[in-house]
């Protein structure tokens, strides 16, 4: 394994794990459920995710 493919690996892990990809992934929903329909600014998307998570803490420690 070159040393560019695990950095590679890593970076994706640490985005995975840190929810980084939660807009991609969004994004990526929103166009095939509602083609045409604007998607909602990363801004606007990350302050409802937070404010889900706070409202529905679950497994989090803090």
């Amino acid at each position: 394994m070159t040393v560019r493919r695990l950095l590679g690996l890593v970076r994706w892990y640490l985005r995975e794990l840190t929810g980084e990809t939660a807009y991609d992934r969004y994004l990526e929903r929103h166009r095939l459920a509602h083609p045409g329909v604007p998607a909602l600014p990363r801004r606007e998307f990350e302050r409802r995710r937070t404010d889900r998570g706070d409202a529905h803490p679950g497994a989090r420690c803090c």
